[in-house]
């Protein structure tokens, strides 16, 4: 009998260490993807990646920076991310409607500006929307794919100026290229968000545009893609950028936290 017990006590001693062993195994490190609007990347790779990435050292997120039209056509695609952050509810409630993302895991997260713009050097009669077909020359997002185009083109057409700019107008398949368009002098005026035009020294706003010209807020939702292997850590980000701190990284950047 006390050798059965011996016998059992060093299984027992045996699988309690083979236990003790799989506790302390570190964790396996994951790369996840974050599909995010153009307007989003300075923010996430300058601050809020690394922030991130130090607070899970395991994990580390990889942008990929267009205009949310686009970055929905290849998440319908196929594109291999883990979450998605729009510049609209449009592109994200697609998706949600294809099942592409998981409703449960949206959040209206951030709210934004239209603002019309000018060059620091650029000399133009332009004072606000109601005299833009002043402009020789106007950029505004592809309303087809950039959501800041299409918010521009539903202010204009609001303001009854959209019909009468038609021939001055150069579209930009995202607001980082309709920001340079502007701060080169290639455009003499431009639509962009206050977020892009507060991070450039190259730029004057010459209006905020008023959201009664628009159908609906500039609102920025982050979702967890369907798909993802990552399902966790992909959480963990979309928790993450909800925090105290990261919301007031987003202030800095000139965002309003949605409530």
């Amino acid at each position: 009998m006390k050798k059965l017990v011996s016998i059992l006590c060093v299984f027992a001693l045996v699988f309690g260490l083979a236990g003790c062993g799989q506790e302390k195994k570190p964790e396996k490190n994951v790369t996840i993807t974050i599909a995010a609007a153009a307007s989003l990347e300075k923010t996430f790779e300058e601050i809020l990646i690394p922030r991130f990435e130090k607070k899970y050292p395991n994990v580390k997120v990889k942008g990929v920076y267009d205009s949310s039209g686009k970055l929905q056509i290849q998440i319908e695609q196929g594109l291999d991310t883990d979450a998605f952050f729009s510049a609209a509810t449009k592109q994200m409630d697609s998706l949600v409607d294809e099942k592409l993302v998981d409703s449960k895991s949206v959040v209206n997260l951030l709210e934004n500006k239209l603002v019309l713009i000018k060059g620091k050097d650029t000399k133009t009669a332009v004072k606000g929307i109601s005299n833009i077909s002043d402009a020789k020359m106007i950029a505004i997002g592809d309303p087809e794919v950039v959501p800041a185009g299409q918010y521009a083109k539903i202010a204009l057409t609001n303001a009854n100026t959209w019909d009468a700019i038609q021939n001055k107008i150069s579209l930009g398949g995202n607001v980082t290229e309709v920001l340079s368009w502007v701060e080169s002098g290639s455009a003499e005026v431009g639509l962009v968000y206050s977020t892009d035009a507060a991070s450039s020294s190259k730029v004057t706003v010459l209006e905020k545009v008023n959201n009664n010209l628009l159908d609906t807020p500039v609102i920025y939702p982050v979702g967890r893609v369907t798909k993802t292997k990552h399902k966790e850590q992909a959480n963990n980000l979309i928790k993450f950028l909800q925090a105290k701190e990261s919301k007031d990284t987003f202030k800095k950047s000139g965002f309003t936290i949605c409530k």
